[in-house]
């Protein structure tokens, strides 16, 4: 998308704001830090305007095994425990290197009201412990243990979504084509703001310092994540270098404005129209990268999460015809 000469100039009054506060409160930028303390800080930071997280029924904490053996932890969030409900399978963002369950967990309770289904949030492995493609296996073996023990959970495995945000909507693009290749139906894949490019777009020269995320910040969670800088051609990395997307589930993709990500998000959606794949794409106008969990601040997060919710209502609906 074409971007202005002044950047600062297209964000809404409550983003200004934002990032005006942001600058005033001089704290040290995440790739400063170690990777211990860029946890530890991006737990604490991640529900300053975080809406309060909606009551539910089902408040589950799950164990997911992994193909190498390992237990991952998960936790399962319903508004009420009505059987079969259809579910979506959420991935957190954070670089490949911060987040956790519970840094989404309003926006995962909140998804699962305004849709009325319930939401799996997985707590996969990540960088510098883990690397590539650690993430995206850890992603692929919570789609097929869902997809096997959905009904002793009292869910409907066959309505069936996968979604995140930044890098969790990274591994929910390489999971729609895993489950593509796999035969495990999906009803559609919800993508906030993913990373999709091995090389750095317009956007990301735009809004490259300033907008909350910032391109030395991810390279920071690039390399803690990524072996070489060949991983970042990988398809499963950068869903624009997959040249194979047809009979992929549909997707909602819902980006902000400001974000050094925005363009690559965009030339995801043409990537996959292109290949015949069904796409809803939102473009949420002067918001920031990370606006869906700044609630109390950003009006947008609730209408992307609303969006979202009714997309993920309407293709539930649709599969279960």
């Amino acid at each position: 998308m074409s971007h202005p000469r002044n950047p600062h100039s297209l964000l809404t009054p409550e983003s200004r704001h934002l990032l005006q506060a942001i600058a005033k409160a001089g704290r040290p930028p995440i790739y400063m830090l170690s990777p211990e303390q860029a946890k530890a800080s991006y737990a604490i930071g991640s529900q300053v305007l975080e809406l309060d997280a909606h009551k539910v029924a089902r408040n589950d904490s799950l164990h997911i095994s992994t193909r190498d053996g390992s237990q991952l932890r998960a936790k399962l969030w319903a508004e009420h425990a009505n059987p079969n409900l259809p579910v979506l399978l959420y991935f957190h963002g954070g670089g490949f290197t911060v987040g956790s369950p519970e840094t989404h967990e309003s926006l995962c309770r909140h998804l699962a009201h305004l849709a009325g289904c319930a939401v799996l949030s997985v707590d996969y492995r990540m960088g510098p412990a883990f690397k590539f493609p650690t993430a995206h296996y850890d992603a692929e073996d919570a789609l097929v243990w869902l997809h096997h023990n959905a009904a002793s959970l009292g869910l409907d495995g066959t309505r069936l979504a996968v979604g995140g945000d930044s890098a969790g909507a990274t591994l929910s693009a390489a999971c729609a084509v895993y489950a593509r290749d796999h035969a495990i139906p999906l009803c559609l894949q919800v993508l906030f703001y993913p990373g999709c490019s091995a090389q750095p777009m317009a956007s990301m020269q735009m809004f490259e310092t300033g907008f909350v995320l910032d391109k030395p910040s991810i390279d920071y969670f690039y390399a803690n994540y990524l072996n070489t800088e060949q991983d970042r051609w990988d398809p499963r990395f950068s869903a624009l270098e997959n040249s194979e997307v047809s009979g992929l589930a549909p997707a909602w993709i819902g980006l902000a404005e400001c974000d050094p990500l925005v363009d690559e998000g965009i030339a995801y959606a043409d990537h996959l129209r292109m290949a015949g794949v069904s796409v809803d794409l939102e473009i949420y106008r002067g918001v920031v990268h990370s606006f869906i969990q700044m609630g109390r601040a950003i009006p947008q997060a609730i209408t992307a999460r609303m969006d979202a919710a009714r997309a993920l209502q309407h293709a539930f609906a649709k599969d279960h015809a």
